[in-house]
């Protein structure tokens, strides 16, 4: 393969997605069964409030096999919803929900009594979590501290959560807004020595209630956290339901690593930037929040330098420097449509267009409902093909 920007292509990353999703009627209304999928169908499992549900996609490095491991659990959920005169919904809150109230999956678990106890309804909402393989110790904790100061550019792609309640929020994604950043403040991790005796430190206060109780736009994840970790867990983006935009998402988030590995004196933050940890985590704080407003449209902080700068325009520069590693591995058209969420807008955006010249948000559920509907028939992913 050719060389790009100084660096020999190299083989791709184990990529896995958690899935969250919600289920309810095909009139947008929200109906919990979390804990019936859960036994009746291998792979699924309940979040705290049964209205929504998660599945897990194996490991795969190639992008052309991405697709059907996102589509085919769908599938099999869908015909089982089928008989019952449900579905599956679009985005990533509670849209026509009625968030005053939660609604246990699991009545007799303790950790879940906690969670309604402490947070309610804010953290019923539906995600796509994205893991990328990284063993390499070093690597993978530069990456965890790009992606804590990028992470609200990928955010801005996959915002799908601008109504609650049967209302528009104002936020391109409510979800992110609402939810309940544990613990409150994260600091940039220095390496997984600092990781692990903060980890430790948390969980013998009681700020973190276990090794999972690290709610974060990004994570580093493993078989036995802190201790043995394996990959990068990116959480902040919104539910994404398409699966050619998730893989142009995830495909500009793995070029970004692969680049990193390359450039560490430049793209980690602790290293290329002019501002202190503390400064870095508050611009990427900041940031995440702007996004959550306002996606695309956010004028953001560049961890660089702290310049201003849109996010759009960030995105541009991005996919720009990109470029010819991605023409190294072969996936510039596993981008291509990055172009027209930048264009068009995210899920967010165009729906928020659509109800301010007066469409329902009924309607517009139900025009996402068949969409997917129909990304499950025809199972999409050509772009990755080559």
């Amino acid at each position: 393969m050719p060389e790009s920007a100084g660096m020999t292509a190299q083989p791709l990353l184990l990529k896995g997605f958690e899935v969250e999703l919600f289920t309810g009627r095909t009139n947008g209304a929200n109906v919990g069964v979390a804990s019936d999928v859960a036994r009746d169908l291998p792979g699924f499992v309940t979040e705290p409030d049964c209205r929504n549900l998660e599945y897990v996609t194996d490991p795969i490095r190639d992008y052309a096999a991405l697709p059907e491991a996102l589509l085919a659990p769908r599938r099999t959920l869908r015909q089982w919803l089928q008989k019952r005169d449900l579905t599956l919904l679009p985005g990533s809150t509670m849209s026509l929900g009625d968030s005053s109230r939660f609604e246990r999956s699991d009545p007799d678990n303790a950790y879940h009594a906690l969670i309604e106890q402490l947070y309610g309804t804010r953290v019923v909402t539906a995600s796509i979590h994205i893991n990328l393989g990284i063993t390499d110790l070093n690597w993978l904790f530069a990456a965890v501290r790009l992606v804590r100061c990028e992470a609200a550019l990928l955010l801005a792609l996959s915002a799908s959560s601008p109504f609650l309640d049967g209302r528009s929020t104002s936020h391109h994604s409510q979800r992110w807004h609402q939810f309940p950043l544990t613990p409150p403040a994260v600091p940039l991790f220095r390496d997984h020595e600092h990781y692990i005796q903060w980890v430790e430190e948390q969980l013998a206060t009681g700020a973190m209630r276990n090794e999972r109780h690290l709610w974060t736009s990004v994570r580093p994840n493993g078989p036995r956290r802190p201790y043995d970790l394996n990959r990068l867990e990116l959480r902040i983006c919104d539910l994404v339901t398409n699966p050619d935009e998730l893989l142009a998402i995830t495909c500009l988030l793995e070029l970004r690593l692969l680049a990193l590995k390359s450039n560490i004196e430049s793209l980690d933050p602790l290293r290329g930037s002019s501002l202190s940890a503390d400064e870095l985590v508050q611009l990427a704080d900041s940031n995440d929040a702007a996004v959550a407003r306002s996606s695309l449209n956010a004028e953001l902080r560049h961890w660089q330098d702290g310049r201003a700068i849109t996010c759009r325009d960030w995105l541009m520069e991005l996919l720009d420097q990109l470029a010819p590693l991605a023409e190294s591995l072969q996936l510039n058209d596993c981008l291509k449509p990055l172009d027209s969420l930048l264009v068009h807008g995210n899920q967010a955006m165009r729906w928020e267009t659509a109800h301010g010249q007066g469409q329902a948000i009924e309607d517009l559920l139900l025009k996402g409902i068949q969409r997917m509907e129909e990304e499950e028939r025809i199972s999409t992913g050509e772009a990755c093909l080559g």
